[in-house]
C-alpha cells in the first residue's frame, strides 16, 4: 500500500534557487517535468522516470498565458493543485514549483524567444504565437529550476523539437546544459493519448476520440507493409478520420520526424512522423506516431 506524503510547494524563483542549492550540497542531481498542471498518468510516468534517474525531482505547474492565442482556452484550462500534489506524491516527485504569472513575468511578457525551422508548420501555422510562448516559458522555468535533465512526452512532438533547438541555441549556460529526454506517449486502453484536455470531452466525444489513434495506426501498418508515398499515407489517415463526422480535421500529415517537412516518398532509414490534429466539440486533440522506414 502506497503512503501519500506532503509535497512542498515553492512559488518564487528565489525559493527555487535556494532549494536547488541545498540539493546540490547533498550531492543530488535534479530532474524536472515542466507542466501546466491537471496532471494525469502521462505526467506521472515522466515523474517516475525522473525519480528513477535523479535523487531530486521538481515538477513545475504553471498555466502559461503567452502560449495561448486570443480565442484559446487559457481561462478554462483545468486547474486543481490539490489533485496535482496527490499525483506528484504517488509518482515519487520531490517538490512542486507553482509560480504566479507575476513571478514568471514580473514586468509583463514584453519579449519572447523565437525558434526558426520547426515552428512555421503544423501547430505553428495554426497557432502563430504558440511556440514563442512555449520556448520562452521553458527557458524561464529552466533558469528557475536549474535541472540536469528535463522530461517531456512524445505526444507534443513539435514542441519537443522546439525545446531541443531552444536549449541548443540558448545563450544562457544553465539552460544550455539541460539534457532533454523524450518519453513515449502514454495512452488509455483504447489508444487515446492521455491529455489534460481530455476532461473537456463529453461521454459521446470520448467514445469517438480513439479514431485519431486508429488513423495513425492504419498509416503505421501501411508503412510496415511497404507503403512509401506521402500522398497515399495522408489519404489513408483522412479516410479513417472522415468516418467520424464530428471531427473537424486541422491536419493529418506524414512528414520527416526531424524537420517536420514533407517528402513525396520516404526512403530506407527515414523516420516518418505521422501527425494528426482534430477538433471534436469544444476540444482540440493532437497525436502522432513515429515509424522508421526499413527495407
Amino acid at each position: 500500500m502506497s503512503i501519500k506524503r506532503d509535497i512542498p510547494v515553492i512559488t518564487t524563483v528565489a525559493e527555487m534557487h535556494a532549494w536547488v542549492a541545498n540539493q546540490r550540497s547533498l550531492g543530488h542531481t535534479i530532474g524536472c517535468i515542466p507542466t501546466m498542471g491537471y496532471l494525469h498518468d502521462g505526467h506521472a510516468s515522466l515523474i517516475r522516470e525522473a525519480s528513477a534517474r535523479h535523487q531530486s525531482v521538481v515538477i513545475s505547474i504553471f498555466v502559461n498565458p503567452t502560449q495561448f492565442g486570443p480565442s484559446e482556452d487559457f481561462e478554462r484550462y483545468p486547474r486543481d493543485l490539490d489533485r496535482d500534489l496527490s499525483v506528484v506524491a504517488e509518482a515519487d516527485g520531490s517538490i512542486v514549483f507553482a509560480p504566479t504569472v507575476d513571478e514568471m513575468y514580473p514586468n509583463g511578457p514584453q519579449s519572447t524567444i523565437h525558434v526558426d525551422g520547426v515552428t512555421e508548420m503544423l501547430e505553428g501555422a495554426l497557432r502563430p504565437t504558440h511556440f514563442d510562448g512555449v520556448a520562452t516559458v521553458v527557458s524561464l522555468l529552466f533558469e528557475a529550476m536549474l535541472p540536469d535533465e528535463a522530461f517531456f512526452g512524445q505526444k507534443d512532438l513539435q514542441q519537443t523539437l522546439v525545446i531541443r533547438r531552444m536549449v541548443e541555441s540558448s545563450p544562457i549556460a544553465a539552460v544550455r546544459r539541460v539534457k532533454i529526454t523524450i518519453m513515449p506517449t502514454q495512452r488509455e486502453a483504447d489508444g487515446l493519448a492521455r491529455s489534460s484536455r481530455n476532461v473537456y470531452l463529453t461521454k459521446e466525444e470520448r467514445a469517438l476520440a480513439p479514431a485519431i489513434h486508429q488513423a495513425l495506426i492504419a498509416a503505421v501498418n501501411a508503412i510496415t507493409s511497404g507503403e512509401r508515398s506521402r500522398e497515399v499515407l495522408e489519404a489513408l489517415m483522412l479516410r479513417k478520420l472522415q468516418t467520424v463526422d464530428r471531427f473537424t480535421i486541422d491536419y493529418a500529415v506524414a512528414v520527416d520526424a526531424q524537420t517536420l517537412l514533407p517528402k513525396e516518398t520516404y526512403d530506407q532509414d527515414d523516420t516518418v512522423a505521422l501527425c494528426i490534429a482534430a477538433r471534436i466539440g469544444r476540444t482540440r486533440l493532437i497525436d502522432n506516431e513515429l515509424i522508421g522506414v526499413t527495407g
